[in-house]
């Protein structure tokens, strides 16, 4: 009695116990490859160029980055392990029924092409349901994306659509459900159809064991033994059956990972590249020709509702308010909308080490695109950049960045505190340099009249700030950074005229000692640069002074009288 007692307490603590590892088991395995796939994806999608996110859904990467990678890991920690234990169950019941009857055993294997078959037809319909779901909750992903931010909403508010949003999302979340129900159906009539199949071969093997009891080829017992084990036998042979099927479903998700992580990376560091030492700032551009669909020809990722993942898509992939109109911009982008059109072309130019060199031209000349391959946001297609002496495509990335700085209009801000916003340029800086920083770029004294001072929290994308307050934090954390080589791209007159002031006598300090390209919109930094270039059309048309280029009478001269001298005499008179 005492070790039947001691057995009855041991018996659940042993089953515990293994229970307990088992699902530490499933847990180590499924969480490991939940870190490994989703890090794996956000550093190859960090390691993209600029053109990959200016045609990606950020909502749709968001379902990459977090529905797929889960879904791959259920067939990891699900479906793997559980096909394990399944089969150590098969193998044991099978050795016991072959002990004990080696031809009813066989009689009860015959039925299994009736297991195998259905499970592969059933195993494709659920896997096709599987992905149109995936690809409609990414679609959900992007509309609660772009809808549910602070220029989204506003947007939406200001033309009185949300009927029309609501509408949108509410298609797309019924589909998912409806697929959702057909698909727990289709899963349960499998499941029913498997029971069906076992039912048939058990009460055949009772059928045929009977008829062998009355022929005294075995006792009752052997027959009542045998159905207890052969029940034994087809639960594991239906849960294998079955792992097909949600294998099928699981692999969509491995999949959809997988097409993203084989996307190629357009910027790289070749092996042998150099880190690039302090410089001296001069910047030289060689026969650059760039074309933002010249990397099209030949691409194709495979992708489904994220076509655009390939920086070779057409203009047609982008749709849905993504579609550029020729020659305009946006977010300070020129786009091709043809293969033909080239954004820059044979663009020659030295900015000579200290030298503030004012960019001009026409919407859609090109002023954006030089800025952005400077610090490698895309790479040209034909041509060289120097830095010095070296090819810019030769140095490391990290030491690249680390000698230039950029500020563009739309200034971007984390949903952080100043002190993170700023100190993101050097972790390591001192709250001295910081607040030194904040002065050159006359910010100091607002962020000192905050409540919260350094520490204030300035919302999504910046938006408890104005502009112009995000303009100047922008400033401090390039001054903080301290690079030799400044990109800038002068706010427009969007801003109220203390503002400008206010950034403009910052941007002046900001540019001192250091070679700076500004894409001017203020007569004051021209008439300041040490030489102007005009762009039209991506062709470098005009370079000089400002007045050897009123003097030529050209197409700055006619810049001066349409734009920059109108709107010096508006600010002044603002």
């Amino acid at each position: 009695l005492t070790i039947l007692a001691i057995g009855m307490v041991l018996i659940p603590l042993v089953n515990g116990g293994i229970g307990i590892l088992q699902r530490n088991l499933n847990s180590q395995i499924g969480e490991g490859v939940i870190f490994d796939l989703r890090r794996a994806l956000y550093v190859h999608m960090q390691q993209m160029s600029l053109r990959f996110f200016t045609q990606t859904r950020t909502g749709e990467l968001m379902s990459r980055l977090n529905n797929d990678v889960i879904g791959a890991q259920r067939a990891i920690s699900d479906t793997i392990v559980s096909i394990v234990s399944n089969v150590i169950s098969l193998v044991g019941s099978l050795a016991i029924l072959l002990t004990l009857e080696w031809r009813l055993t066989l009689l009860g294997l015959a039925i299994l092409p009736l297991f195998v078959l259905p499970a592969r037809r059933v195993g494709r319909i659920l896997r096709d349901l599987r992905r149109r779901s995936m690809e409609i909750n990414a679609e959900m992903n992007a509309t609660m994306n772009e809808t549910l931010n602070v220029s989204g909403a506003m947007l939406v508010k200001l033309f009185g659509r949300e009927a029309r949003e609501q509408d949108r999302f509410s298609r797309d979340a019924a589909e998912v459900r409806d697929i959702g129900i057909r698909s727990a159906v289709i899963g349960r009539w499998f499941f029913m159809m498997l029971s069906v199949v076992g039912a048939v071969g058990t009460a055949v093997v009772y059928w045929v064991g009977g008829y062998l009891v009355l022929q005294d080829a075995f006792t009752v017992g052997t027959i009542v033994a045998f159905g207890t084990y052969l029940a034994q036998l087809y639960g594991p042979l239906m849960s294998l059956t079955n792992a097909p099927v949600e294998f099928a479903q699981s692999m969509v998700s491995f999949e959809r990972v997988f097409e993203a992580l084989d996307i190629p990376v357009e910027i790289q560091e070749r092996p042998n590249a150099a880190a690039l030492p302090q410089v001296t700032g001069q910047v030289a551009f060689e026969d650059v020709s760039f074309s933002y669909e010249a990397k099209a020809k030949g691409q194709s990722t495979g992708l489904t509702e994220i076509a655009r993942f390939s920086w070779g898509g057409s203009a047609a992939h982008l749709k849905r308010g993504k579609q550029r109109e020729d020659g305009e911009s946006i977010n300070g982008e020129e786009t091709a909308v043809s293969e033909t059109r080239w954004a820059l072309n044979n663009v020659s130019f030295t900015i000579e080490p200290g030298q503030l060199v004012a960019l001009v031209g026409p919407s859609g000349a090109g002023k954006s695109t030089i800025t952005y391959l400077i610090p490698r946001l895309y790479d040209p297609t034909n041509g060289r950049i120097r830095i010095d002496d070296y090819n810019i495509q030769d140095v490391t990335l990290n030491s690249l960045s680390d000698n230039i700085g950029m500020v563009t209009q739309e200034t971007y801000l984390f949903y952080d505190t100043i002190r993170a916003n700023l100190l993101y340029a050097r972790p390591d800086a001192t709250d001295a340099e910081m607040m030194q920083a904040a002065q050159a770029a006359n910010i100091h004294d607002f962020i000192m009249g905050l409540p919260d001072q350094y520490d204030t929290v300035v919302g999504e994308r910046g938006y408890r700030l104005s502009g112009g307050e995000r303009q100047r934090i922008a400033i401090a954390r390039v001054v903080l950074k301290n690079p030799r080589i400044l990109v800038l791209d002068e706010a427009t007159s969007s801003l109220d005229s203390l503002s400008e002031a206010l950034i403009q006598d910052a941007l002046q300090q900001v540019m001192k000692g250091r070679s700076s390209l500004v894409i001017a919109h203020r007569l004051s930094t021209i008439l300041a640069a040490d030489k102007i270039l005009v762009m039209n059309e991506g062709q470098l048309v005009e370079q000089g002074t400002h007045q050897e280029l009123l003097t030529r009478g050209g197409l700055y001269a006619e810049l001066y009288e349409t734009q920059f001298k109108q709107h010096e005499e508006v600010l002044r008179t603002g």
